[in-house]
């Protein structure tokens, strides 16, 4: 009999334990910074590509000029993005992310590294401003 009960104790406690849990809503900073991170790789990789139709769909027109008057020529480069914090401030975004860039030029091969702050606005969020190191002004 006790072995019964501890038996049924135990399916219960099992059961209790696996049941169906809450789902948990997303909060709306925890979206922010997802859609803040998407938007900073889809500026990478538009300027990976020459493509500035891209650029100019993820940036304000200040952040647009920005990165093009910064821009220098390049033969092929590769660019890596790491996040490392997100501030939000009412309705602006700052994105700071550590990069690591190869460039290639006329033979010649170009490293830098750095840490920018990606200064986003409007919604849905684009790239207005870049603090600290542009990743975009090389190779210098």
């Amino acid at each position: 009999m006790k072995r019964l009960l501890a038996l049924a104790l135990i399916l219960l406690v099992f059961a209790v334990a696996c049941g169906k849990k809450e789902v948990k809503k997303v909060s709306s900073d925890s979206r922010l910074t997802t859609e803040a991170f998407e938007v900073a790789d889809k500026i990478k990789d538009a300027y990976l590509k020459n493509d500035r139709t891209a650029m100019e769909r993820y940036t304000t027109r200040d952040g647009y000029v920005s990165i093009s008057n910064a821009r220098k020529n390049f033969d092929s480069a590769e660019l890596t993005f790491t996040p490392m914090l997100v501030e939000i401030y009412g309705d602006t975004v700052h994105v700071y992310i550590s990069w690591n860039g190869t460039w290639k030029k006329s033979g010649r091969t170009y490293e830098d590294r750095g840490l920018a702050d990606f200064v986003m606005k409007e919604k849905p969020l684009k790239l207005d401003e870049i603090l600290r190191e542009n990743p975009f002004s090389r190779p210098e």
